[in-house]
């Protein structure tokens, strides 16, 4: 078996190295997006093409994250990451060694597929390893990783901008090789996600996995044997269903988590953070600052990036998802009307700034703009604690284990798709439409403020199988934490509501047979003399009733419920 390593924390710390690949790559361009090297070397991008540089990345991990889930499926959740690290690799390679613009939008989306990859698979893997009690901080550690890798390059491509001629981004874009290789190597040292394992009839090692993890290597221990029987169940009912595919997420059923699932990510793309880490240098650029000053507070955003997460780190399974969203997105909407109203109030229109045409509109510095840039601290110091780390936590709670990967990868699909939108319209906006940027998107934050409050069930304190029955029994997404679901989850029967449907049909008429056999078998029994009159079958009789493939699923459950 070899050295393994099954504390959780590790285990997170480790795999979400997956996330720092994100992070290194987003902060890989806005570091050089207005040095004047990368602009001459490139000859001079306009605002399309610099939005397709940037949202190359984008294009590439929506493709990855569509495929994901089957990779994941196929070879475990450990193997898919791995498979992603592989590809990170080949693409940093493509990057560092750029000729031209073509080659650089070639590398940016073979990394994209690795990006999508592990964006998608690695929550999935953190979360099926995670015990319920701390399962949010772990998944979490996932946005806390891009915060580190979008500092980290941030700063690397500061130092690096200081070279002469193009090995300055070169060397900057090389460096993404390190926690490419990282994540790949550190994963050979831990477990598979025991769910997976389980599906795969490995039972043996899904049980030392849980055991490991949640009873300190004690098989017997009554929390890994209670997680152990709602796995068992899982899967014996996952197998009673046909092979998922994305088509399947949109059943009766199934829709509405989908639904909630991708419009999450989506909504996360819509606050607009990913507009304030690509282009920060044009936002302070607007707000008057020009040189090194720029890059510096810049950094400093970056900072606060990673500051900032870790509160959600420490308490997010106290406080819960919902209460986490709805004060984030409260809060980057009045942080971002304050930018656009500051800047639409105290700016004026350019035709250019400092050479360059996408920047139209510029506010004189002062205090206007030293308010412009202390609210874009503020929207980034609320995402970081809230958005940023509880959607990838969300997403990856509330599907059941059978769709859990595709689900995933589908969802992390949604957010590329926007991410590559954004990366793109961004510039155009800022060159067109100006401050009415920051306007566009606070707007979003008040709708997603709505649509979180009536449509987001809370999943704090639950084990991923106790999730599936908020969303079976249709509970309020406002009430979801004030109903106890721990007993429920020992007795309910997972099926979704068409397959009780069915159930519940194919059992009346299973009990009308039942009684019409004993019908007959009374009257015969009356003419022979072997039983009379009674109109109850005969133990034959029942035996073939038992043998019902109704009454042999029941069983486990019905068993379940009287030893209750």
């Amino acid at each position: 078996m070899g050295l393994k390593t099954y504390n959780p924390y590790i285990v997170a710390v480790a795999a979400t190295i997956g996330g720092m690949l994100f992070g290194f790559d987003v902060s890989s361009v806005s570091a050089f997006v207005d040095n004047p090297v990368y602009r001459e070397f490139f000859n001079y991008p306009d605002d399309v093409i610099q939005g397709l540089i940037t949202s190359a990345m984008a294009a590439g991990s929506f493709a990855g994250s569509l495929f994901s889930g089957r990779v994941s499926d196929a070879f475990g959740r450990k193997y898919a990451i791995q498979i992603g690290a592989i590809i990170w690799i080949v693409g940093s390679i493509v990057q560092a060694t750029v000729r031209n613009t073509t080659q650089l939008v070639v590398g940016r989306f073979i990394s994209g597929i690795a990006i999508g990859i592990c964006s998608s698979q690695v929550p999935v893997y953190v979360a099926e390893l995670s015990p319920k009690r701390i399962r949010g901080r772990l998944v979490g550690a996932f946005q806390w990783s891009v915060t580190w890798g979008v500092m980290i390059m941030f700063f690397i491509g500061y130092a690096c901008s200081f070279l002469n001629g193009a090995k300055s981004f070169r060397i900057a874009w090389a460096t993404q090789i390190v926690p490419g290789a990282v994540l790949l190597g550190s994963l050979v040292f831990f477990p598979e996600s025991p769910r997976w394992l389980a599906t795969m009839d490995r039972w043996d090692e899904a049980t030392n996995v849980i055991a490991h993890i949640q009873g300190g290597g004690d098989a017997e221990h009554a929390d890994v044997l209670v997680e152990m029987q709602e796995i068992r169940e899982v899967v014996r009912l996952n197998r009673m269903s046909k092979e998922i595919s994305v088509w399947d997420l949109f059943a009766p059923g199934s829709r509405m988590r989908t639904f909630v699932g991708a419009s999450a990510q989506m909504w996360q793309q819509l606050t607009g953070i990913n507009v304030m880490m690509y282009y920060v240098v044009y936002t302070f650029a607007m707000a008057g600052y020009e040189g090194n000053i720029v890059l510096i507070s810049s950094s400093i955003q970056y900072v606060v990036n990673v500051i900032m997460t870790i509160p959600a780190l420490l308490f997010i399974d106290n406080w819960g998802r919902r209460p986490l969203l709805l004060t984030g997105s409260v809060l980057m909407a009045i942080w971002l009307f304050a930018v656009g109203g500051i800047m639409g109030t105290y700016g004026h229109y350019v035709d250019s700034l400092n050479g360059n045409t996408e920047i139209r509109w510029v506010v004189d510095s002062g205090v206007p703009a030293m308010a412009i840039i202390l609210f874009n601290y503020l929207f980034v110091g609320t995402f970081a604690p809230t958005w940023g780390p509880g959607i990838w936590i969300y997403v990856s709670e509330i599907f059941p284990l059978k769709q859990r990967a595709t689900a995933n990868g589908f969802c992390a699909a949604v957010n590329w798709t926007f991410n590559f939108l954004l990366a793109f319209c961004v510039p155009p906006g800022f060159k067109n439409i100006q401050w009415r940027v920051y306007i566009i998107f606070a707007i979003f934050c008040v709708l997603m403020t709505v649509h979180v409050f009536f449509m987001f069930p809370e999943t704090k304190g639950k084990t991923l199988e106790e999730i599936d029955l908020i969303w079976e029994e249709h509970l309020p997404p406002w009430r979801s934490n004030q109903i106890d679901l721990s007993e429920a989850a020992v007795h309910r029967d997972r099926r979704s509501r068409p397959e009780k449907d069915r159930a519940t049909q194919q059992q009346d008429d299973e009990i009308s047979a039942f009684r019409a056999l004993g019908d007959v078998s009374s009257s015969q029994s009356s003419s022979t003399g072997v039983r009379s009159g009674s109109g109850t079958p005969g133990l034959e009789e029942i035996e073939i009733a038992l043998s019902s493939p109704l009454v042999n699923e029941s069983a486990p459950l019905m068993g379940q419920a009287s030893s209750g």
